[in-house]
């Protein structure tokens, strides 16, 4: 009888046996989700995704102002990078975020849900000097940790560009104030008509063992337009200010706005509302090249307001303005043609951008300022001990959401700074939709958020864009694909041929009996989520 024998070729599966014999195993791991990598308030987005979907929305509640103590707030304007980043949209659509997010954060206020208050005092005086969203972020964080907080503002009301910037049919005040006020409840002391003009005298005085500074661009930057004695040139801030006031701004009816940004739509569809007959935006460059987001732009437009493209304003007089058409070069630039027209008009509003008011830094040595910010270093601190900066005043972009994340990051370094140790964080590799099996998931069209009919929007202040309700929050907290984290589905359990996969019950996830397991690798195979690694045996 001929003997037979087995070839084994090592880089085939057949090499993976048991025991001694495997050369690979399976591993659980956990993975960052892209929505939370993308997230500038550094939520938890896939925690309080998988609280909400399971229907207990006040334990979601609770993981998400972990991060962000202002859900209802930033459900509302928030331009939600996380949903650009989420894997979903590989199969249909990116998960509704922020409409949950607004949604548990409405519940939130609809219920009366309450901070909890730290555990113990630590003994330590921090002072926050500005009280929009990255102050206010700063300041719960702090307190949340036990330090006593003071925040001092120089306007009539707590919010910053958030009251003064964002108009009440984005963001309706009572809203805004009642998410301040839960901040405010953990026994924060705030002090309106205060404007530091000294940090350090401030700080002394008042006996602060550190500041968190988060002053907010409240001035407005200005163009060298030739204006007549009697042209009613106004800017934007000053503007979006005015309509906290009881007297409204007095704008005429035909109203030209300069600039392209967010502040120039907020402006021109204010005008509407005032009941300008014509609201138009000058722009310098193409819509490709406005640095508006693209949906308030499409807003804008559909309630009438008009935009010129390409197109400088040369002159202001009393009842008009003279325009100048642009033309792209070979390298994109916009340059003048000689080509004028007249535009009717009974007030001019620039929209150029805001800057910083950094006077209280005067007297404070070792600061490196850059283009009207106040450099920081990976920790949001100045070059100055103890002083910390975020928001408008440092170098970044300028949104909401930023802010509330350099003032949770300031708040934990500031109190880590206090306890004379460094706050370390470490963060899993990303998870990438290439390790996901998009094949256990169905088509789940994303849930489209109502918004006001466009006669209510052209003439009232009425919130445009709507929530949703209880129904379409689950359905779209549970598109969420749980991207490179284990949520129990039971695939591994139920796919493993040798019965080697071990359910350790609720929320404890599963373990793997390698005396039994050859490393075979269904389970990271079929694993939807991706969150089994196949790692080489140690010998």
């Amino acid at each position: 009888m001929k003997p037979f024998a087995i070839t084994l070729d090592v880089g085939s599966s057949l090499a993976n046996h048991t025991g001694s014999w495997r050369t690979v195993k399976p591993v659980y791991v956990d993975r960052l989700p892209p929505c939370n990598h993308a997230c500038p308030a550094g939520e938890n987005i896939q925690a309080w995704l998988y609280r909400a979907e399971a229907g207990d929305y006040e334990a979601a509640w609770r993981e998400l102002v972990k991060n962000n103590p202002m859900p209802a707030v930033m459900g509302r304007v928030c331009y939600h990078p996380c949903e650009r980043a989420c894997n979903r949209k590989g199969i249909d659509e990116a998960v509704g975020i922020n409409s949950v997010e607004r949604f548990l954060g409405d519940e939130a206020l609809r219920r009366g849900w309450a901070f909890d208050k730290p555990a113990t005092a630590s003994g330590k005086k921090v002072l926050v000097v500005g009280s929009g969203p990255s102050g206010l972020s700063a300041a719960y964080h702090l307190a949340s940790q036990g330090h006593k907080v003071t925040i001092f503002e120089a306007g009539l009301a707590a919010g910053g560009m958030m009251r003064f910037g964002i108009p009440k049919y984005r963001l309706p005040r009572e809203v805004l104030d009642a998410e301040i006020q839960r901040i405010l409840s953990l026994g924060i002391e705030l002090r309106l008509n205060a404007k530091v003009t000294d940090i350090r005298e401030t700080m002394t005085s008042g006996g602060f063992d550190a500041a968190f500074l988060a002053v907010g661009a409240h001035r407005a930057r200005h163009a060298e337009i030739p204006a007549g004695d009697a042209a009613h040139v106004l800017d934007a801030v000053s503007v979006l200010r005015s309509m906290e006031g009881v007297e409204k701004p007095m704008l005429g009816r035909r109203v030209v706005v300069y600039g392209g940004g967010n502040t120039a739509i907020d402006v021109a569809r204010t005008a509407k509302r005032l009941g300008a007959s014509d609201a138009i935006i000058v722009y310098r460059r193409t819509r490709e090249k406005m640095p508006a987001h693209d949906f308030e732009v499409e807003e804008a437009l559909q309630e009438g307001v008009m935009i010129k493209w390409l197109s400088t304003i040369t002159e202001a007089d009393q009842s008009s303005i003279t325009v100048e058409k642009m033309v792209l070069d070979d390298k994109g630039f916009p340059q003048p043609t000689g080509k004028f027209e007249t535009i009717e008009a009974d007030s001019l509003v620039l929209a150029l951008g805001q800057e910083v008011d950094l006077s209280l830094l005067d007297n404070v040595p070792g600061l490196e300022l850059e283009n009207g910010t106040v450099r920081v270093d990976a920790n949001m601190m100045t070059g100055y001990p103890g002083i910390f900066a975020g928001g408008d005043m440092v170098p970044s972009d300028r949104t909401v959401t930023i802010a509330v994340g350099h003032g949770k990051k300031a708040a934990r370094n500031i109190d880590a700074w206090l306890h004379g140790v460094e706050f370390e964080t470490k963060k899993a590799p990303l998870a990438e939709f290439e390790r996901l099996n998009p094949w256990y998931y169905g088509d789940a069209p994303k849930t489209v958020r109502p918004m006001l009919d466009i006669i209510r929007r052209q003439s009232s202040f009425d919130e445009v864009q709507g929530g949703l309700d209880e129904g379409n929050a689950l359905y779209e907290a549970r598109r969420c694909l749980s991207c490179g984290n284990c949520f129990e589905c039971d695939n591994c359990y139920g796919v493993c041929p040798d019965n080697a996969i071990t359910k350790l019950g609720e929320g404890a996830r599963f373990a793997i009996k390698y005396d039994y397991c050859k490393g075979c690798g269904i389970c990271a195979t079929e694993c939807p989520c991706g969150a089994i690694d196949m790692v080489a045996e140690e010998i």
